[in-house]
């Protein structure tokens, strides 16, 4: 029977359960004698004569990364209690190795004890609050049972499935290398957020284990090399000793020096002419040389996002590289007279201020092209990077066209896309075989549907036509790929077609990390595949570090993960860059809220409603705070006001608001309402926290049918 707060385990005091597992429960207790704060193991059945005396060697251990065993009882062990959470990935690989030495460092100490674990694991590894990490059940895991294959299986095969090494599964002697293959198992889902070995049961997961090489890890290949030698399937043609491995390790630095990885970031040019309105053509000419740079392989080039977030500001040169993260900084001018151009470019290197290239042109505007490879060469030579050369047949009229159609629709608004939309038309006037051209327009029209300007029935056809022109010109159009891949997944609910579609945009040597973004939104999120949306969205921010987006969607990919701590991190971060983002106080609040700090999320809240008076949704969501913090009765009378204020208040909003409350005919009905209606969130949201207890229900899995996502 459990133990409950107050009661008494010899002289130990419960005071609140943490866990249960397949050895028993654990409870967090305190010592009266020492006046000590505690964790103790009871076991399910009395330990053997043996098992004391493992835990008395065990016992004798002694290092910062083991979990100290205090005391022994007839069905308990008690153990040093320790703040923390379990290992988890994905994590930047500075962090990884950062914690996979501690680990290799406890595992050493235990070796050259003649002790093994034979369950190594992430849930048995702790990290603190001060990112150091602590090892727990250090050779305890033989009494375990299980009866899945994430647990201890129970007779000669001993561990976990998804972790133990191949002569473990085999029921074979082992020794420490045993343990270095299950090291390398941990060390494989810290750095991916993936398990190396999958199945949907024990016996698949073995055969996994015995059979399989698991995929690629996207990793330095330094790092990479030393984890497939971990998880090698003949014991000999792995590390010989822990202390081996974690030498490698040692050897393996924690942050790749900035000269072995050339790096840039490409400044929007300023525009020195006299008409404000050729604003259009500095930021372009820009944005043509990221796209090409971004071609050359080994090249960290900054996504524009990020480097123009410092046009008009009089920054240092020495903060901007910093806060991107590069060596190289390109800036520029242009000055435009008629069909004349005078474009100056420096490369800098940033460190030391250095320019490592500099040049002025002045050319007729037919030469823009020439102009934009020349400056990519001369990039190039001077980083020692290779730029394959570029074919362009483009009509120069119906180019500029295009950048101030792409000018326009950066801006985001009803008035700044239709005049997007007009210039688009004028270029494909121009060049009816101007494949951006399309692409232009079919982000154009999903806009459109997606700011509700207009009904998402009406603009769907027209975004999939223009699309599909744009591929029909250029098979690998990125943006035309993404445009499809939001309908299919979002509208049609063909989820095949959404993947493929979404594949192809992300084929490119450099994925845009705006494609990154929308793929976790449109195709992750539904699956709830959490993980891979958290390591897209790192790989986002390595090339857009200060993107609003990309950190908007690393809070959301958190919290539907639910680590609640990180997630309002990152939310800190992106208000730290913006902060009147009102998409990031909602996203923060919403954190908040499901991490049980009512009040907080009612200020993240408020904060939201003041920055977008017009936004309803962020009205109920206010709603649901206070239903949490227990103001019932302010809840209903907020929830009751904006039911009569606006019909036409977002759908999604009302549901969470209704499934907070409990108010579940009314939360089907709205969930009902928005599948009608193609509400754009419904895919990426149904599987928020807070429909967590309703996923049972009939009408929910009917919902998820529909959508295909059953």
């Amino acid at each position: 029977m459990p133990l409950q707060p107050g009661d008494k385990l010899g002289p130990y005091e419960i005071l609140e359960p943490i866990g249960a597992g397949g050895m028993g429960e654990v409870y967090k207790a305190r010592d009266p004698r020492l006046n000590r704060v505690v964790a103790i193991k009871r076991l399910k059945c009395e330990h053997t004569a043996r098992f004391e005396q493992e835990a008395h060697a065990i016992a004798a251990l002694n290092h910062p990364n083991i979990c100290q065993i205090h005391d022994i009882g007839p069905d308990y062990l008690v153990m040093e209690y320790v703040e923390g959470k379990p290992l988890s990935g994905p994590l930047r690989v500075e962090e990884a190795l950062k914690l996979a030495v501690q680990i290799a460092s406890a595992m050493e100490e235990a070796h050259s004890k003649g002790i093994l674990h034979r369950d190594l694991k992430p849930a048995n590894i702790l990290v603190t609050g001060k990112g150091a990490t602590k090892v727990l059940d250090f050779g305890l895991a033989k009494s375990a049972t299980v009866a899945d294959a994430t647990q201890t299986i129970e007779g000669t095969v001993l561990g976990t499935a998804a972790y133990m090494s191949p002569e473990q599964a085999q029921g074979k002697p082992l020794d420490e290398r045993s343990d270095i293959f299950s090291f390398g198992a941990v060390l494989y889902e810290l750095l991916s957020g993936d398990r190396p070995f999958k199945g949907s049961s024990t016996v698949e997961v073995l055969s996994a284990v015995l059979r399989d090489e698991p995929a690629p890890l996207n990793a330095p290949a330094s790092v990479a090399e030393v984890v497939k030698r971990c998880l090698a399937k003949r014991a000999a043609d792995r590390f010989a000793s822990m202390a081996e491995l974690r030498n490698a390790l040692d050897q393996i630095p924690a942050k790749p020096p900035t000269q072995q990885q050339p790096s840039i970031a490409v400044l929007p040019f300023a525009n020195m002419s006299d008409d404000r309105e050729q604003e259009y053509f500095s930021d372009g000419l820009a944005e043509e040389i990221i796209n090409a740079l971004t071609q050359v392989k080994g090249l960290k080039v900054i996504a524009r996002t990020s480097a123009f977030a410092f046009k008009g500001k009089n920054e240092d040169i020495r903060k901007i590289a910093e806060t991107l993260g590069v060596s190289n900084v390109l800036e520029g001018s242009v000055r435009r007279a008629g069909n004349r151009l005078r474009i100056t470019a420096q490369l800098i290197h940033a460190a030391d201020g250095t320019h490592l290239w500099s040049q002025r042109y002045d050319r007729d505007m037919a030469d823009v092209f020439a102009i934009q490879d020349e400056i990519s060469q001369a990039i190039s030579e001077a980083l020692q990077v290779r730029l394959a050369p570029r074919a362009r047949t483009v009509n120069v009229e119906a180019y500029q066209l295009y950048l101030k159609g792409k000018y326009h629709q950066s801006r985001a608004t009803p008035k700044s896309l239709e005049k997007a939309k007009e210039f688009f038309e004028q270029a494909l006037a121009i060049d009816p075989n101007y494949a951006p051209a399309h692409s232009g327009l079919a982000a154009y029209y999903f806009s459109l549907a997606m700011l509700n300007v207009k009904p998402i029935g009406d603009m769907v056809p027209l975004a999939k036509a223009a699309a599909e022109k744009a591929l029909a010109i250029d098979p690998a159009d990125s943006d035309a790929h993404t445009v499809l891949g939001r309908v299919a997944g979002m509208v049609d609910y063909d989820w095949n077609m959404a993947e493929t579609h979404f594949r192809k945009a992300m084929a490119a040597e450099a994925v845009p990390p705006g494609v990154r973004v929308l793929y976790v939104w449109h195709y992750l999120f539904p699956w709830g595949r959490f993980a891979e949306g958290i390591e897209q969205c790192r790989l986002s921010l390595e090339t857009d570090p200060v993107s609003v987006s990309a950190h908007l969607m690393m809070v959301n990919s958190l919290r539907r993960a639910k680590q609640y701590p990180e997630s309002m991190e990152y939310a800190r971060r992106g208000l730290e860059i913006d902060a009147n983002h009102h998409y990031l106080w909602s996203a923060l609040g919403l954190t908040q809220l499901q991490a049980g700090l009512a009040q907080e999320a009612i200020a993240s809240f408020k904060r939201a409603v003041e920055l977008t008076p017009w936004n309803s949704g962020n009205g109920w969501a206010l709603a649901a705070a206070y239903h949490q913090a227990g103001d019932r009765e302010r809840s209903r009378e907020l929830a009751r006001k904006l039911a009569g204020s606006d019909s036409r208040a977002p759908l999604i909003e009302t549901e969470c608001y209704y499934a907070a409350t409990g108010e579940v005919d009314a939360m089907f009905e709205a969930l009902d309402a928005a599948y009608r209606q193609r509400s754009p969130g419904l895919p990426s949201f149904h599987n928020e926290p807070f429909f967590d207890p309703y996923r049972a229900d009939p009408r929910f899995q009917a919902l998820l049918q529909r959508m295909n996502l059953a």
